[in-house]
């Protein structure tokens, strides 16, 4: 695994106190997914926010306020401000999700 920003043995982005980690299969998805987007809109990246009880990931082309931005192994994240966890996938078709507190 490699190691980012002083966050230890982890694939993740520590940002102050925040800490976003990714599984290798969530990894290759948003990297997949980022590429595609940036052939038809080249500031288009996946955001992921608050929704109801949980989070979802969306396209977008516009960063909101607070958003922090990641950018790792060949995508960027726009990420609301406040989420943590660990991105990871599920079936069926490749939906990402976040596992909180991992």
């Amino acid at each position: 695994m490699a190691s980012a920003g002083g966050c230890g043995n982890r694939i993740g982005l520590c940002h102050h106190e925040t800490v976003l980690e990714f599984t290798q299969w969530a990894i290759d998805i948003l990297k997949r997914s980022h590429e595609a987007a940036r052939r038809f809109n080249p500031d288009a990246t996946v955001r992921v926010f608050r929704s109801g009880n949980g989070v979802r990931f969306e396209l977008t082309d516009d960063a909101h306020s607070g958003d922090r931005r990641v950018e790792r192994d060949g995508f960027v994240l726009l990420v609301e401000e406040g989420i943590e966890g660990t991105v990871d996938v599920v079936e069926p078709h490749d939906q990402l999700v976040l596992r909180e507190g991992t």
